[in-house]
């Protein structure tokens, strides 16, 4: 067991972020796999109308992603909290309000999915002839929302006690799963993208499983007992709290992201099938850094339960400094790669969406170094318990986007989608730092 724990209270600062962080990596990047598996599957056998189509609710789908995850992600803070602070029985009774908490925002998030994700993609102005495939996919990934919900609380549980290795175990397997399944039902049962997601939701599914099974048999102290459940009033709205806090911040960014995809649906499906593309790409590259960020989570909130505050701030530079390093590799390989990567990707040899695809890319990457401290610091600042600062900072990013889309967008084109999260990624990270700086919150344990 010791194997797969990263001491993130003992450990030197970078060999703990490095052990903790690695196996986390590679989970984001099998998760991300679910969903580029279907783009590229789906763009070599379906072609550019269809990709186009998982394009135009990409931006649903990762805003139902960034929830899931941020609510994991922001219970599992309280949870390592105890874990920190040694207090088992604490620890247990909230995994058992992070379960309780999980599964009634679960029922919400479907029952409001279900009413008005039709109407969203009206509202995005989805292109007529993209719309009905475009629902498909995004219908039935969201009817079974739960599954998602269920394995990122359950590597959230995991990853709090300093595990992140058997969570990527899982996803590793379901990943491999998944694109038999996409290759199968797309290529031989004819299912059209509809079969990617339903791959997609079986996949997740089995990871969720493989997960609960593991907890339950080699961590049983994270294991609630009956009396667990009670009801504690603090505690609960202590993980609510938490959860929708990081949960609503990354809602906010994403919903930032399906406003601009209201602009990016009118410049018609080649252009979509490019920027769907390049997105795919982009966040592959920007991965290590968003597993830093999610890593200093985990690590300042098990520290600020030992009381070791400057430990935290020793770790915030370590991974702004390892994360301004990926930075510099990122660029390099989009300028050297890009143009392969996007033509392995799409499948397609459209002019419109190879040259889309690798303008937005070669414009975004010099900015990675930017995005990487900002995700550092607000996620830092979550693992403190600092709920409004992060909040803010989403908030700036949303209004940003929606100040692009009705003046920029409109006189610059597609130029305007590509300079818009760069612009908006420099404000809030002086908004962060700033805020970092004058309230000393990295002491503030």
């Amino acid at each position: 067991m010791k194997l797969l724990n990263a001491d993130l209270l003992k450990d030197k600062i970078l060999k703990a972020l490095v052990i903790f962080a690695l196996p986390l990596l590679l989970s984001n990047a099998f998760q991300q796999l679910y969903n580029t598996v279907d783009t590229m599957i789906v763009g070599n056998i379906l072609g550019d109308t269809s990709l186009a189509a998982i394009g135009a609710c990409a931006a649903v789908y990762e805003l139902l992603i960034g929830f899931a995850l941020g609510v994991g992600n922001g219970m599992s803070i309280v949870i390592a909290r105890y874990y920190g602070a040694g207090d088992e029985k604490r620890l247990r009774e909230s995994v058992a309000g992070a379960v309780v908490t999980g599964a009634c925002l679960t029922a919400v998030l479907v029952a409001g999915s279900r009413a008005g994700l039709h109407p969203l993609l009206r509202l995005l102005d989805t292109p007529d002839n993209i719309f009905e495939e475009a629902y498909s996919y995004i219908s039935l990934i969201t009817d079974f929302a739960g599954v998602l919900f269920c394995y990122n609380l359950c590597a959230g549980i995991l990853r709090a006690v300093g595990n992140s290795v058997m969570p990527l175990v899982f996803l590793v397997i379901s990943s491999f799963l998944n694109i038999v399944l996409d290759y199968c039902f797309i290529k031989y049962l004819h299912t059209g993208i509809a079969g990617a997601a339903l791959a997609t939701v079986i996949a997740q599914g089995i990871s969720s499983v493989l997960c609960i099974i593991y907890i339950f048999r080699k961590n049983k102290f994270l294991v609630p007992e009956k009396e667990d459940f009670a009801f504690d009033g603090p505690l609960y709205r202590e993980l609510l709290q938490q959860g929708l806090s990081m949960g609503m911040m990354m809602s906010i960014v994403s919903s930032g992201t399906v406003i601009l995809q209201k602009a990016i649906n009118g410049f018609g499906h080649l252009v979509i099938a490019g920027h769907v593309t390049a997105r795919k790409i982009n966040s592959f590259l920007l991965m290590p850094n968003i597993t830093l960020a999610m890593a200093m989570t985990t690590f300042v909130s098990q520290n600020k339960g030992a009381g070791n505050s400057r430990r935290i701030k020793e770790g915030v530079k370590t991974s702004i400094l390892l994360g301004v390093c990926w930075a510099a590799v990122a660029v390099a390989a989009v300028y050297f790669f890009g143009r392969a990567a996007v033509r392995l990707v799409s499948g397609s040899g459209e002019a419109a969406v190879l040259d889309n695809a690798v303008l937005y890319l070669k414009i975004n990457a010099p900015f990675y170094a930017v995005l990487a401290a900002l995700g550092i610091l607000r996620n830092s600042m979550q693992g403190l318990g600092k709920k409004l600062t992060p909040l803010v900072s989403s908030m700036i990013e949303l209004a940003g986007k929606i100040l692009f889309v009705i003046f920029l967008i409109p006189k610059l084109g597609y130029m305007g989608v590509i300079i818009c999260e760069p612009a908006v990624w420099c404000v809030m990270c002086a908004q962060l730092a700033y805020s970092f700086s004058v309230d000393n919150l990295a002491i503030q344990c």
